[in-house]
């Protein structure tokens, strides 16, 4: 285990051309019952080795499909804050460590979110919350709306929330850690 998390030096937020180069690309939306239990199992292994390095005590870690097809793993406990750290950022390394090694045991890339008692829940409602007041502004004011940087998980959850409303549409813009979504109206 400890191998594993040693051989991944990757910031969380990008992933290397020479690791996509290495992924193998499959089919996840035609994936058995079985196959999707396995990457499961595989994900949740993973999760529980992690966590055996925290003093979190007792965990439970439910499972289930999100919205988009991504298996959602969320840890509920006692005192967890330590697994989401200021402003998320334990959360998302703890998300990036899963999804690196579970991608790198099942040899292709599936969809893995780490949440802790609904935290990514509830900042996913903020978020198209945000969202759609942008759009609202956007389109009442005729004038693009910049929003703050954000992770690519939350511009992923951005541009998934307005992407069905016809008044605007939304563009990633800016470099690394500055890199933010822009709403724009049509």
């Amino acid at each position: 285990m400890s191998e594993e998390i040693n051989e991944i030096s990757e910031e969380p937020e990008e992933v290397s051309e020479e690791s996509e180069a290495k992924e193998v690309k499959k089919d996840i939306t035609n994936l058995t019952d079985e196959e999707i239990d396995e990457i499961a199992d595989s994900a949740i292994d993973t999760l529980q080795d992690i966590l055996k390095h925290f003093d979190v005590g007792e965990v439970v870690i439910d499972e289930y499909e999100g919205d988009e097809g991504e298996l959602i793993l969320d840890i509920t406990g006692d005192d967890l804050a330590v697994l989401i750290g200021r402003h998320g950022k334990t959360l998302e390394s703890l998300q990036f460590l899963v999804s690196a090694i579970t991608m790198r045991k099942i040899g292709f890339r599936y969809p893995v979110v780490v949440d802790v008692e609904g935290y990514k829940s509830r900042q996913r409602q903020k978020l198209e919350s945000i969202a759609r007041n942008a759009a609202k502004k956007a389109s009442t004011t005729h004038r693009s709306v910049k929003l703050r940087p954000m992770t690519p998980y939350e511009r992923r959850i951005v541009h998934i929330a307005l992407r069905e409303d016809s008044r605007v549409e939304t563009a990633s813009e800016g470099e690394g850690s500055a890199r933010h979504v822009v709403v724009i109206p049509l």
